[in-house]
């Protein structure tokens, strides 16, 4: 998708940049696809804040995305690609031949009325879903399944992928955007390509309004609260220094490594490359 760049005419629209969304379907989604959602502005059952700068936003309606692509040897065709609040990437509406609907995630360079289908002689194309044990080392995949039946996991975010770099005993290993390199069983599904709208990395927001229609309240530094609501808080002007960066709780950021999934370790080739 192009950018779409603002004239000056006011001031939140200097600097402004957006996706130009003209090419998606202006419609409302698929009622029989879509569910009520509640926000929950941060809390939790006990009404506690357990996720700060969180609340407001705009309605939103949850549409059914299908992770699994478990509808083999039936060829659907997209209907029209989709805007899709809940996450950054577009979705597409495809119609199997059986009549049944249903969402999945847009690859890049999937349009209307392009074929799309699920199953082990699938074409290597973008939207088709294949195992990995079928897929040719080397192509670019998506949505790819940590379990096998548990629907995709990996690589849903906007133009986010993986590419499939061996094949070995029931094993595939696939190397992620970040560097690392996982083994995943063969029999696990992903589909094909990189997904859509790869450019959200570069909008820029241009107003705190427009923050506060995607649910993201004001953000409050530490060095600008009392020293009883942050470590970092307190001092005459803007005295920040001489203190390591931590959390309101005092766990350090910046660096500190946070990681204690230790029951996947095993599962992790080589790990992602980390800056100084």
């Amino acid at each position: 998708m192009p950018m779409r760049n603002f004239n000056p005419v006011t001031a939140s629209l200097r600097g402004t940049v957006l996706i130009d969304r003209s090419d998606l379907w202006k419609g409302k989604p698929v009622k029989g696809l879509t569910e009520g959602k509640n926000h929950t502005g941060g809390r939790n059952n006990h009404g506690h804040i357990t996720s700060r700068f969180r609340g407001g936003g705009h309605k939103q309606s949850y549409r059914a995305i299908d992770f699994k692509r478990r509808k083999f040897g039936v060829p659907a065709v997209v209907q029209r690609l989709e805007y899709d609040p809940n996450r950054s990437a577009f979705i597409a509406l495809i119609k199997y031949q059986d009549g049944e609907l249903a969402y999945i995630l847009a690859p890049q360079r999937l349009r209307a009325g392009d074929m799309v289908e699920a199953g082990e002689r699938a074409d290597i194309k973008p939207g088709n879903a294949k195992p990995l044990a079928a897929i040719p080392v080397g192509t670019i995949v998506h949505n790819i399944e940590m379990k096998a039946g548990a629907g995709g996991k990996i690589a849903r975010a906007a133009g986010t992928y993986a590419q499939l770099v061996g094949k070995d005993s029931g094993w595939a290993q696939i190397k992620l955007m970040s560097g690392e390199v996982r083994l995943v069983r063969a029999e696990c599904i992903a589909s094909i390509g990189a997904v859509s709208n790869p450019d959200n990395m570069n909008q820029k927001i241009g107003k705190a309004g427009r923050s506060r229609w995607l649910g993201r309240m004001p953000h409050n530094r530490g060095v600008t609260m009392n020293p009883v609501d942050h470590p970092l808080g307190g001092g005459e002007g803007k005295s920040s220094g001489g203190r390591h960066p931590v959390s309101p709780w005092g766990q350090p950021a910046k660096g500190y490594k946070t990681r204690g999934n230790k029951r996947t370790d095993s599962m992790i080739v080589r790990r992602r490359k980390v800056g100084k």
